[in-house]
Order: C-alpha cells, then sequence, then structure tokens
C-alpha cells in the first residue's frame, strides 16, 4: 500500500542516515582525539578508572624527582665517606712511618693534621640542598617512594628511610661556653646561644666562660650576621697560668673588627674573663650568635689524639685509627646499600610509569587503522543513505500516475 500521508521507506532511510551520522561523528572524534574514549559519556567507567590511573602517573612523576633527589644526596655522602676513608687511609700512613727511629715526626705530624683538616672540610662540604648526611645533625631522612593505592581506592606513602653518618671529628655541644651579660638574650638553649643586637644606645655582652675544660682543637666561635669569626684553641692557650677566655675574646675581636661591620662596634673588658661588649649604632638591628664546638666529640672525634709527636702511645694510636678507618668504612657501605636501594627503586618507578601509561592508552587510545577503515566505510554508508532517503521520497510521486 502507498500512502502520501505516511511514508515509512523514507522514515527508515531516514533514522539509517541518522545512525550513520552519529557513527561517523564518534569515527571523526576518534581520529580527532586519538582516543575512543574521551569523556564520561563515551563510557563512565572505563573513563573513571584512566583518570584514577593518570593521577597516579603524575603522582610517580613527582616521586621519581624525590628519588632522584634522594639519589643524588646519598652520592654526596657517600663519596665524602670514601673520601675520608682514603684520607685516614693517608694517616695511618703517616703514623706508620712514625714508628721508625730516625723520622722527623713533627714533619709528619704537621701532615696529619693536614689531613684533619681536609677530613673536616670534606665533612662540612658534604650537604645536597642544605642535607649533610655525615656531619652528625641528621639521625635519618625519609625519600619518598611509591604510593600505594590498595582494592579500596586508600592511598599510603612509602619511604626509603637513610641513616645518617657523624663522621664528625668534632661536634657542637651543650652551651657551656657562653653567658648572656645582659637581658636581650633570645635563647641560650641547645648549642647555640643566640642575642638580639638591636640599633638602640648601650652596649650588650656575650661572656665566654672559662671552665677549665677545653682541650686543644676545641673552638668557639660567633656570628653575626653573614659574618663569622672563630678561635680554636691550642695546647699553648690551654697551659698553666693561660686564660683561654680571655685569649678566645681577643682574637674574635679583632677577626670582628676586621668585618667593618656598619654601626658595630666591639671592645674587650680585661676586667672580666672572656667579656666582650657589642654596641650597634647602625640602622639595622643585628643578631649575634655563639657556639661551641668540641673537637672530642662526633663519630670521628677520636682523631684529635692521633699525634705523630707522642712516641709512647703510637702503637695505641694505631688500634684508634683502625677503629676510626672502620667506622669510615661501614658507613660509606651504609650509604652504598641506601643508594643502591634509591637507584633500583627509581628504575623500577620508571617502568612502572610506563606500564601504567600503557594501561591507560589499551583502555582509552582509538585503534587508528580501524577507526580509518570505520571512517571510510561510514562515509560510503552515508551516501548511499542519502541516495536512500532520497529514493524513499520520490516514492508518494508515482501515485500521481494513477490519477493521470
Amino acid at each position: 500500500m502507498s500512502s502520501i500521508l505516511t511514508n515509512t521507506s523514507s522514515m527508515v532511510a531516514l533514522q539509517t542516515l541518522k545512525s550513520i551520522n552519529m557513527g561517523l561523528e564518534r569515527t571523526q572524534g576518534e581520529i580527532a582525539t586519538g582516543k575512543s574514549i574521551s569523556t564520561a559519556k563515551d563510557n563512565s567507567a572505563i573513563w573513571a578508572i584512566s583518570k584514577v590511573m593518570e593521577s597516579d602517573v603524575n603522582g610517580f612523576k613527582a616521586i621519581s624527582d624525590s628519588l632522584s633527589l634522594g639519589e643524588s644526596t646519598v652520592a654526596v655522602a657517600q663519596t665524602a665517606a670514601e673520601t675520608i676513608t682514603d684520607l685516614l687511609g693517608q694517616i695511618k700512613e703517616k703514623l706508620v712511618a712514625a714508628q721508625g727511629d730516625n723520622v722527623d715526626r713533627t714533619k709528619l705530624n704537621n701532615d696529619i693534621t693536614a689531613l684533619k683538616e681536609q677530613i673536616s672540610s670534606v665533612v662540612g662540604a658534604a650537604q645536597f640542598n642544605g642535607l649533610n648526611l655525615v656531619d652528625g645533625s641528621t639521625a635519618t631522612t625519609n625519600v619518598l617512594s611509591s604510593i600505594d593505592r590498595d582494592s579500596a581506592g586508600a592511598v599510603t606513602a612509602s619511604y626509603i628511610s637513610v641513616s645518617g653518618q657523624d663522621l664528625n671529628s668534632g661536634g657542637y655541644t651543650a652551651n657551656t661556653a657562653f653567658t648572656a651579660g645582659t637581658a636581650s638574650v633570645v635563647s641560650a638553649a641547645g648549642d647555640t646561644f643566640v642575642m638580639s643586637l638591636d640599633n638602640t644606645a648601650g652596649a650588650d655582652e656575650i661572656v665566654i666562660n672559662d671552665p677549665g675544660t677545653y682541650a686543644a682543637g676545641d673552638s668557639v666561635s660567633i656570628n653575626i650576621g653573614s659574618y663569622t669569626a672563630s678561635y680554636t684553641f691550642s695546647a699553648t692557650d690551654l697551659a698553666a697560668g693561660n686564660t683561654p677566655a680571655d685569649i678566645a675574646a681577643t682574637n674574635l675581636k679583632a677577626q670582628i673588627e676586621g668585618f667593618g661591620i656598619a654601626g658595630l662596634s666591639v671592645a674587650y673588658d680585661s676586667a672580666n674573663v672572656g667579656e666582650l661588649a657589642f654596641s650597634n649604632t647602625g640602622s639595622v638591628d643585628l643578631s649575634v650568635t655563639g657556639q661551641f664546638q668540641n673537637a672530642g666529640s662526633g663519630g670521628l672525634g677520636q682523631l684529635a689524639t692521633i699525634d705523630a709527636t707522642n712516641a709512647g702511645t703510637l702503637a695505641a694510636q694505631m688500634v684508634t685509627l683502625e677503629s676510626l678507618i672502620s667506622t669510615a668504612i661501614d658507613a660509606a657501605a651504609s650509604f652504598g646499600s641506601d643508594g643502591s636501594q634509591i637507584a633500583t627503586q627509581s628504575s623500577f618507578v620508571s617502568k612502572l610509569t610506563d606500564s601504567m601509561r600503557a594501561g591507560i592508552g589499551a583502555m582509552v587510545d582509538a585503534d587508528m587503522e580501524e577507526a580509518s577503515a570505520r571512517l571510510q566505510a561510514l562515509q560510503v554508508q552515508q551516501q548511499l543513505g542519502i541516495q536512500a532517503l532520497s529514493i524513499a521520497n520520490q516514492a508518494p510521486q508515482n501515485v500521481l500516475a494513477l490519477f493521470r
């Protein structure tokens, strides 16, 4: 039956053409974006999973940076520990040579002193981004190594713990070396004396104490802004009849005056042991800190006892030195183990990130070969659909022939 009111063929052709156009639009979108699922409307479940995985990938990028930073920090510490081991080996050579009867022990001891100073320099410089793992100031540091997601979606962070090592031949101890002369003290706790020196009239004092317990190699330092004045006590300073605190005070005064800090003057009061009076008439306030370093503390504190000129104790010093070498070797081995663990984790995170990207791609990326073939087929179907709709729309015209 033919009808001029209801063209069933035309409706079927139109619905078919709409379906073809929708498929063509979807295929063109895949080709344009490279994804078969680019929005939640395409497949909400797969889209949600892919977005969670993409956020994890971004997190692993940050973890990779953290591991690189940690690996560099540990590498610096390891290099320092290995260098210190070599320097201690050189000290051992000098100490062995000093056991001969026809050697100049004073010159050998001068070489040992230079090597000791080099060890202190290595320890002080062995920092990366402000973190020093060999000076005893850091017990442990945690390196972010992973983010772990359980089946419920809860996320936890994992860390690689790196133990700091104490290869310092002198450590900072409690602040027994300083007392305050005025009420301007901000804090005198721990190992640092802190004093606020404002730009007003009057003087504030730091008093270097003379507890009678200083040892050769101990040192006191005073920091003013970015300037540091320090003095290390020698055996001569500690001889009977001398006042170590006064000796340190006068030397520190000379150094501070040499800085030429605007408005700052410092006076040594010979009537009071170890007292330095500071006066600030400049335009800015100043912070003055005092610090005491005990040469006998630290993981290599016994290094201060190594003295090639003391022939009677050379055998005992060899035992001490072997212990110090063992300490440095253990530190280097510990850093080596930590560094290897971090490097392995870094490689794993890199591979894991690649695998996650591949998994995300498998879920949402478009198969471009298939999309290309589908596009051509749909374009042909679209042309045929247009032709079919045109033919179906011409069908009512045939009814006119019956009325002629």
